[in-house]
Parts: C-alpha cells; structure tokens; sequence
C-alpha cells in the first residue's frame, strides 16, 4: 500500500524576502520523508514580488500549485483557500515566514501515521516576542477556555497537520469571520500535541500588528461563546440594583437631615452606567455584526489566478 499524499497550504502576504527559503527548507525536509507531496502557495493579494517568486517556484517544480486570490483576504481565509484546494491525505499548514520550522512536520506525520487526525504546534518557546504579547496571549487562551465549551489548546497558532477527514469536516464549516484554530478543536477527533521551539521571523515585519491580534481574538470569543451575552444580562441585573440601594440611600439621607451626596456623585454614577451600557451594546453589535455577514452568505473568497493543479 503506498504511503498517503501530503498537501502543504502555505499562505503568504508580502513574503518575497523569505520564499525562497521557505521552498528550500520545506523541500529538504519533504524530499527526506519519501512520501507524494504537492505544496500549496496562497498569494493573499500581496503588493510585492511574491506573486513573481510564486511562479518561478512553479516553473522549477512540478510539485508547486500557485493560488493567487484577487485581494488581502486575511491569513484565516488564505488557509481556508489552501484547505478547499488540497487533495493530499494529509493537510500541513504553515506560514512562509519560517517562524514554525518545516523541520518539524516528519514528526506530526508520524503521529498522524499513528492514527491521530489533528496534531498542532505547541509553542514550548518564542523567540522575538516582546514581554507584552506573551503576556496577552497567555491571558487570552485561558480567558477563551473560561468563556467557551470548545477546549482549544493554549499556546498553539495555525501551525498543525491533518488528517483527510479533518480537513474535510473544516472546508464543511463556512463562516465568514473564521478562528481557524477553534475549528479544529471544535471538530473533535482524535488531536495531539508536538512542541516546538518558535523562531523570529527569517526576514521582513509581522503581519499580526496589535489590531489584528484583538480582531483575531473576538473572532475567536464570538464564534465561540455566547457567555458574553450572559454577562450582559448579569450587568444589568447588578446595575439595576445598584441604582435601587442609591435611590434608597439618597431617599434615607434626605429624609434624615442629612442631605444628599451631591450632583457630583450622581453624575458620575450616571457617566458609569452610560459607558456600561455603551460597552454592552458594543459586544451585542459584535454578534449582530457577524450575523449579518452571514446572512450576506457571500463567497469566502475570489481566486485570481490557480495554477500547477490536475484538476
């Protein structure tokens, strides 16, 4: 019985400075695994020469398939792109920028070997990050386990191999404002972990800026949890006992001589409740937002150009 086909879903944004290296090391540690591979570059709207890098990676080997998709769609719809595309009976995933070492696939094949039909990434360490972002991603993975009923492994990114029919149960999944890694949690089947120490950059600047990061994490709350409308709920109850202990303080203290506490203080009381309700309706309109992107049902994506495929 011969060995099962290896797709690998490379997306890239801007990557010229690092393809050519990201080829060389994904082929080395694929040519030494003996197995049928095809690599998967997805050219997510790019403005630089990654496009052109792409096609001379095609030209010079026949195992390269080129996805261009027509403008910067995001890194979650890029790897969805890859995934529709993939026939291998295996799926990698991993960035161009050489941050999760190609090196460390033959192991996640081997545990897919095994029988297992998701192995991710788990970051053991991660050079060039500042104190700041480990700090945050540490807080939110625990934030998100508190908040949802999906237990989606701390420290992993989309860095993972898997199996047919995990792929295929994710591709099932269309939603518009994706959280890749959820997903494939929520799928269930059999998932392991592999740790990996997590390099800087090989060349070229972050595309995961702080605004992102925060995008990227209230997709993952709000396609995951509901728990935030609960606590809305629960806000509101407390405020408006709250408002009934103030209103009977004030009514005892007029009553007893004393006087109230003040326009000052009710003032700020009412700034308080105003931007807690401002703040509510802000993570309803989240959820309403999102609905509404999927009631549009458009397309995930457009495809540009789709080259070095059979079929």
């Amino acid at each position: 019985m011969s060995a099962p086909m290896l797709s690998v879903v490379v997306p890239a944004y801007n990557e010229e400075a690092s393809l050519n290296e990201t080829h060389r090391r994904l082929t080395d540690v694929l040519s030494g695994m003996r197995i049928d591979y095809e690599i998967i570059y997805v050219d997510d709207g790019s403005q630089d020469r990654t496009a052109e890098i792409i096609e001379s990676l095609l030209a010079g080997d026949d195992r390269v398939r080129l996805l261009g998709l027509s403008r910067n769609h995001g890194h979650q719809i890029a790897v969805t792109a890859g995934l529709d595309a993939a026939d291998g009976d295996a799926v990698a995933i991993i960035d161009a920028d050489l941050q999760d070492p190609p090196e460390v696939i033959p192991e996640m094949y081997e545990r897919f070997r095994e029988g297992c039909d998701v192995v991710y990434g788990k970051r053991a360490a991660r050079d060039g990050d500042s104190a700041f972002k480990k700090a945050t991603a540490f807080a939110f993975y625990r934030a998100l386990n508190a908040l949802t009923d999906v237990d989606i492994p701390a420290d992993t990114g989309d860095f993972r191999l898997v199996s047919r029919r995990a792929a295929d149960a994710v591709r099932g999944m269309r939603e518009h404002d994706r959280y890749m890694r959820g997903m494939f949690a929520w799928i269930g089947f059999k998932q392991k972990a592999v740790e990996f120490h997590r390099d800087k950059r090989f060349a070229g600047e972050t595309h995961y800026p702080l605004r992102t990061m925060l995008r990227l994490a209230a997709n993952g709350v709000y396609s995951f949890s509901v728990k935030p409308l609960g606590a809305i709920a629960a806000l509101g109850f407390a405020l408006v006992c709250a408002g009934l202990l103030w209103l009977l303080t004030l009514m005892i203290l007029a009553l007893s001589g004393v006087g109230g506490l003040g326009l000052n203080a009710v003032a700020a009381m009412m700034a308080e409740c105003t931007g807690l309700i401002l703040a509510a309706l802000g993570i309803v309109g989240g959820y309403a937002g999102r609905t509404y992107r999927e009631v549009q049902n458009r397309p995930l994506y457009r495809l540009a150009r789709r080259e070095g495929f059979s079929r």
